[in-house]
């Protein structure tokens, strides 16, 4: 090879390529080595990790699954339903659903339809989707079709739970009676708070396995089944009730009044048959519920009875052997002063006797007829009539009234007691007051709850009272109270066409601060009827007639006459005979 060939090999040269390092491997051996040792790593890793997950957080992994598919569902229990005497429905459950949403599941296309079908706007929509929580409550009490509606969306993320929404048949005719719910279903007013334990039922419960779009697949376990609420039977009349509301109602338009109630009695048994109150309100359309709506008047106001309590200290009076009904007093000239104190009458009804004092309503008779009695025969007598003591009602509020202590009594207050003033009832205490003296001297505590259905009898000592007054004097009273509607009494406009009543008139003045408000009244009138063969006790109150005419005879007395001649031939009581001396 020649010297120029040496210095510049060419391209071909014999040098071998294992020679060659320009092309000869670099790896360098441990470099291999540690790759795989961080391949095995990290396969061991993964096993470790597995291992882990599958031995060590098994019961953790396998609970959060079931978390997202495997669900308890609670089965509400339906509520019991409230009905009447013969049956007729008060109250009762109507099936609904609650619509729950899983926010991240839904898609934002099926908002616009969602909405419309829930009866919201997008926006309300969205505001109750844009929730941290995993569920979100869209709307509640949604009916069958839309529920039905939604379903055909077919929008992932939605659920639909069974509930149910409290209808109320009678509307507010009977609300201040049946009450009413809240939005969980648990009773706030009425007989709904009073039996809120019997009404509920016992929920039961539902395991069951969700797919990924939320929906029901399969069951785990046989349900646990609800038990629904028990019936709750009234002894209103729903008949009656409506009667009674609806002559309330036309009496406080006509005398442009503030507010009024009516009770009617089993005049045998003490039962309830109605309980109305004016202004009220529908428990159905919660949207207008205000306080002085709400208010159950007939069994939460006080009141001074005015006139109507007369017969009871009549009563008292001829019990204890003071007078009889023929006694005579003497009412000239129509003023009575006791001390610094003047009572007045509304006119000079000069020397009457006890039956015709009580026609006329005369205030200085009866504050006579009460001093004849020792003040602690007076209290204990209207203690033994229930009064100061409230009614054995379940209604949480029921007044007790108030009857201060014989002792504190001075001679003026004792003679104001005789004709209403200085004590207070409710309108329910004096209906049930009159039950003595409709039938044999026993007063009949009054009940709303059916006792044969949902409680033991009552107990006549749950009002401190069983016999009241004598059952002769019961009579004589009877025989009183229907001249007192009759001409020359003051309940003329009580009268019941072809039916013999009797009843009081009573006109209190209403209080204001420390007195008595100039030319403002409460108009009573409380009656049985009929009398000859007592069956109902009607008593009405109609507060602050502001119309030309605001004595108990001319305004309660009209519908004491509609409601008694009314509940008379719905319940069937044949006309009465003719008086004796008719």
């Amino acid at each position: 090879m020649t010297e120029s060939n040496r210095r510049h090999p060419t391209p071909y040269s014999s040098r071998s390529l294992a020679d060659d390092d320009l092309i000869a491997p670099r790896w360098h051996p441990k470099r291999s080595a540690c790759v795989m040792a961080v391949v095995t790593l990290a396969f061991v890793g993964l096993i470790a990790r597995a291992g882990w997950v599958q031995i060590v957080e098994h019961e953790f992994h396998v609970a959060q699954g079931e978390k997202r598919h495997r669900q308890m569902l609670a089965l509400e229990a339906k509520r019991g339903p409230i009905v009447d005497r013969h049956g007729a429905l008060l109250a009762v459950s109507l099936t609904t659903y609650e619509i729950w949403a899983e926010p991240k599941r839904i898609d934002p296309a099926a908002v616009e339809p969602l909405a419309k079908a829930l009866a919201l706007s997008p926006t309300q929509l969205r505001e109750r989707l844009d929730s941290a929580r995993t569920h979100a409550l869209l709307k509640r009490h949604v009916d069958s079709q839309t529920a039905t509606r939604i379903a055909d969306l077919g929008v992932a993320g939605i659920t639909q739970v069974a509930s149910s929404e409290r209808f109320y048949p009678e509307g507010e005719s009977a609300a201040h009676v049946v009450g009413l719910t809240d939005v969980d279903d648990v009773g706030q007013e009425g007989v709904e708070l009073a039996a809120n334990e019997l009404l509920t039922g016992e929920p039961g419960e539902r395991e069951v396995i969700r797919d990924r779009l939320g929906r029901v697949v399969s069951d785990l376990r046989p349900l646990v089944p609800a038990h629904p609420g028990q019936t709750v039977r009234l002894t209103i009349d729903r008949r009656i009730q409506q009667l009674a509301f609806a002559q309330l109602k036309a009496a406080l338009e006509r005398h442009r009044a503030q507010a009024g109630s009516v009770v009617v009695l089993d005049a045998r048994t003490g039962e309830i048959l109605a309980l109305a109150n004016a202004p009220s309100f529908d428990p159905n359309a919660r949207a207008g519920l205000t306080p002085n709506t709400m208010r159950n008047r007939a069994v939460v106001d006080t009141f001074e009875p005015g006139s109507t309590i007369k017969p009871l200290a009549i009563a008292t009076a001829l019990d204890a052997g003071k007078v009889h009904p023929g006694t005579l007093v003497d009412t000239a000239p129509g003023r009575y002063r006791i001390g610094p104190n003047t009572i007045h009458d509304t006119s000079n009804h000069g020397t009457v006797s006890v039956a015709q004092a009580l026609a006329t309503s005369s205030n200085i008779a009866l504050a006579k007829i009460a001093l004849t009695l020792p003040a602690e025969t007076l209290w204990r007598a209207y203690r033994q009539y229930g009064i100061g003591l409230a009614p054995p009602l379940p209604f949480p509020g029921a007044a007790a009234g108030k009857l201060r202590p014989w002792e504190r009594w001075r001679p003026v207050e004792q003679a104001t007691m005789g004709y209403g003033y200085g004590l207070s009832t409710s309108l329910l205490q004096m209906a049930q007051a009159y039950t003595a003296l409709a039938g044999d001297g026993t007063l009949r505590p009054v009940a709303l709850i059916a006792q044969e259905e949902n409680a033991a009898p009552a107990s006549t000592s749950a009002t401190g009272a069983a016999r009241a007054t004598t059952e002769s004097s019961a009579a004589a009273l009877r025989t009183m109270l229907e001249a007192a509607t009759l001409a020359g009494g003051t309940g003329r406009a009580a009268h019941v066409e072809g039916y013999r009543v009797g009843g009081k008139t009573g006109t209190a003045w209403k209080h204001a601060g420390t007195g008595y408000a100039k030319n403002r009244y409460r108009s009573l009138f409380v009656g049985i009827a009929p009398i000859d063969a007592p069956r109902l006790i009607v008593a009405v109150m109609i507060d602050d007639p502001t119309s030309r005419s605001y004595y108990g005879g001319a305004v309660a007395g009209p519908v004491f006459s509609a409601v008694a001649g009314g509940a008379l031939q719905l319940l069937g009581v044949p006309p009465s005979a003719p008086a004796p001396d008719a």
